[in-house]
């Protein structure tokens, strides 16, 4: 069973969780917490389960934090809708691992009385591939809006837009992964072996 929850990307001076946006989590929550090794330049990744994040804790976040920021939302592991904000309100939205999301997005017939059988048929494979296609459609201005808000970020080497594209259409088995690698791709500092203490 894999993992299930959010991972916040964001830059600064203190620990994340100091934000207000986690002021209502409970200490145990808190806890419970896994911070990724961090990137120079204060940038930080979280993990947590689904309880803690809520949509509109990334505006008030970017508004604290007074940069760019990413959540990842993960479901076992599998598929993440992750979503960037920057300082000028700009968002873009890309999902990872399309082979999962397809099916995942796939709405079924208003006169299907159970899904199980449905998904063995020939129109589940097709409604399937619809959207699938309709996802491939919107990679390339789904790498650019990820490729701007990178130059917001002022990340110093990001990737071309093929590479971007490139990434949003491979497959992993942990979608985490993924991420992390979208994160390098854009140019986000490199992150460091061990943590680094917070700067006053």
């Amino acid at each position: 069973m894999g993992f299930s929850g959010h991972l916040v990307f964001a830059r600064s001076n203190r620990p994340l969780l100091d934000a207000p946006v986690f002021d209502g989590v409970d200490q145990e929550q808190k806890d419970a917490v896994h911070t990724w090794w961090p990137r120079e330049g204060g940038w930080q990744t979280l993990q947590f389960g689904n309880e803690i994040w809520e949509d509109d804790d990334l505006p008030a976040l970017v508004e604290w934090t007074g940069a760019p920021a990413c959540v990842a939302q993960v479901s076992e592991s599998s598929l993440a809708l992750v979503t960037g904000l920057g300082t000028d309100g700009r968002r873009w939205q890309a999902w990872l691992n399309l082979h999962v999301a397809a099916p995942f997005l796939t709405e079924e017939p208003e006169d299907v009385d159970e899904v199980i059988y449905w998904v063995d048929t020939p129109e589940f494979h097709e409604a399937v591939g619809r959207t699938r296609a309709e996802l491939d459609a919107q990679v390339p201005s789904d790498a650019a809006g990820a490729l701007a808000w990178a130059a917001a970020a002022c990340f110093a080497a990001a990737a071309s837009q093929s590479r971007i594209e490139e990434l949003l259409r491979s497959e992993e088995t942990f979608v985490e992964e993924l991420f992390d690698d979208l994160l390098d791709a854009l140019g986000s500092p490199a992150a460091t072996a061990t943590p680094t203490a917070p700067q006053p």
